[in-house]
């Protein structure tokens, strides 16, 4: 494990043109590269958000254009890139007779600098909410759950992953921290009503409780005519502190990750060895 290690949160707002969509995300990770970024993430869905009714459509097997592209890139600035997250189809269904068996899943990828897929996650919590007037989103109406935690040693540190929804679930990063993570990162399109009040608050929650770093990196504006997203992305250290914090608009922040100072805090305060089960 490297003794630090310069992170970045990638934020931009994500339509319905993929080809625009992924130009400024190589924008947004180059322009990490250059402020001396070696782990980028980028934000959930950032390959193309839109209506249910289009999911399936700019949906791609993996590998596909959009991987293959983040594959390129990784080994080309010699990064390691969370991916964001794409609408995986699943090659299993994609011939199906049946439309209402195909089965596309919220993916997201993590490369390597050699550009190396090394991990890949299938988010586990689905976001069907219905808050009348605000927001009203039905992601099961396009997606599958994904069934399994992810987690890879990188040139960065030991990494988990989780989408966005995850974040409310505290048992899935209990499990990350069962796995020895260093990092978790978090592609999100957290909605704005709800980003306010919970965002900032469950973000450092979960780097407190597992000890670890979080870099997540959040959609910002309206993508969606149900779904408006917060941004302020952000990257927080172990001791819940906001390392570096994002507004609104598209916006790329950096930080230093000192895994000495995670080593301290987890020696002076050994909460994860005290956990009774």
């Amino acid at each position: 494990m490297p003794t630090t290690v310069r992170a970045a949160a990638v934020q931009m707002t994500c339509g319905p043109d993929k080809n625009a969509n992924l130009a400024t995300a190589i924008r947004l990770v180059e322009t990490a590269a250059e402020r001396g970024a070696s782990f980028v993430v980028l934000p959930e869905l950032f390959q193309s958000l839109g209506p249910a009714s289009r999911m399936w459509e700019v949906a791609e097997e993996i590998p596909g254009p959009t991987s293959l592209a983040m594959s390129t890139l990784a080994a080309r600035l010699q990064l390691t890139v969370v991916a964001g997250s794409i609408a995986e189809r699943d090659a299993a269904t994609e011939k199906s007779a049946q439309k209402t068996e195909r089965r596309v899943y919220n993916t997201s990828l993590m490369f390597g600098p050699d550009g190396k897929e090394l991990v890949r996650y299938r988010k586990q919590h689905l976001f069907d909410v219905d808050l009348p007037g605000r927001v009203s989103v039905q992601e099961s109406a396009w997606c599958g759950a994904g069934t399994y935690e992810s987690v890879s040693e990188t040139p960065a540190g030991r990494v988990g992953l989780a989408i966005c929804y995850d974040l409310r679930f505290p048992e899935l990063f209990r499990r990350l921290a069962d796995s020895q993570v260093e990092i978790i990162a978090l592609p999100a399109a957290f909605a704005l009503v709800t980003g306010r009040d919970h965002w900032e608050i469950l973000l450092r929650a979960r780097a407190i409780e597992n000890q670890a770093f979080v870099v997540a990196a959040n959609q910002t504006g309206r993508v969606t005519p149900q779904l408006e997203t917060y941004g302020h992305s952000l990257i927080i250290d172990p001791w819940g502190t906001v390392l570096a914090s994002a507004g609104d608009g598209e916006d790329l922040v950096v930080a230093e990750l000192d895994f000495a100072r995670m080593q301290e805090i987890r020696g002076q305060l050994p909460a994860l060895m005290h956990r009774r089960r």
